[in-house]
């Protein structure tokens, strides 16, 4: 018999980047009744409408991008706080890749070349590894060809098929270089998007951070801590939410950190991403 809920019920908002994230979040909805802590979730098709929303109090938790985390955090002057994240969110690193003939032997060697990336919001797959590109003093925006292959511009790349295009461009010979996540140019190696041994790694970025729950530090903690309590508490191998965990691509709930958004933070103020966000928010 579940157990009864609390009558405090906390808003948790999420993004539809796939059909997926339904099941995950009934799941998820049963298992915190189970255990005492009500939730509801309201799904919306963009980032930038989940971020107007948990800033505005129409939901209490935001399951936020790392794009999502900066743009609440440059709107509300610092005001959000970052409560918890998955395991699979923590250290991650984006790949330039280069067809194993090309003569391209450093970053450098990029200006003039054809550089293919996700969608233009895509964390991972643009904004990070062109900053990266622009550390090595090539300007993406005059020295190299930036093609961008944006698809579902508003998920923030969650989807993963502006990164394929991009990896795919390359290996039409569309595209001198490619932009792509270090998990998914194994991925795409696997699937048969490019073949093995037809391409190299030219660079790597320094590890970053992915996803946060995302709440307005000025909600009261006595609203959010029963759901953190549980999320945190939440177990890999009980069988009654490993199927969803699985979805959701991880194996624990740790903490959040905010240490590894400074690359991304460095790259939307470098390219003036959200100039108009920084200027309501100033």
């Amino acid at each position: 018999m579940a157990s009864k809920t609390s009558g405090t019920v906390v808003r948790l908002g999420a993004v539809a980047y796939d059909p997926k994230v339904v099941t995950i979040w009934e799941g998820f909805k049963e298992y915190f009744a189970s255990r005492g802590v009500a939730i509801d979730y309201v799904l919306y098709s963009t980032y930038d409408a989940q971020v107007d929303a948990n800033l505005s109090g129409a939901v209490d938790v935001a399951w936020n991008s790392p794009l999502a985390w900066v743009k609440s955090q440059i709107v509300s002057r610092g005001g959000c706080k970052a409560i918890a994240m998955r395991d699979s969110d923590r250290d991650l690193t984006t790949k330039v890749i280069v067809s194993s003939a090309s003569d391209i032997r450093a970053l450098s060697d990029l200006k003039g070349k054809r550089v293919a990336v996700g969608a233009s919001d895509s964390p991972q797959a643009t904004l990070i590894p062109l900053r990266m590109i622009s550390g090595a003093g090539i300007n993406p925006a005059r020295d190299c060809q930036i093609l961008y292959h944006n698809v579902m511009v508003g998920k923030h790349g969650d989807h993963v098929g502006g990164e394929r295009d991009a990896a795919r461009a390359l290996a039409a010979g569309q595209a001198d270089a490619a932009c792509v996540l270090d998990a998914n140019h194994t991925v795409f190696i696997n699937e048969g998007t490019l073949d093995p041994g037809t391409t190299r790694v030219l660079a790597t970025t320094p590890p970053f951070d992915h996803c946060n729950f995302t709440v307005r530090a000025d909600t009261p903690a006595e609203r959010i801590q029963p759901f953190l309590d549980q999320l945190l508490g939440m177990e890999f191998e009980d069988p009654a939410v490993r199927v969803y965990m699985e979805l959701e691509g991880l194996r624990q709930w740790l903490p959040g950190r905010t240490s590894g958004y400074a690359q991304l933070e460095d790259a939307v103020q470098r390219f003036h991403y959200y100039g108009e966000a920084a200027r309501a928010g100033s």
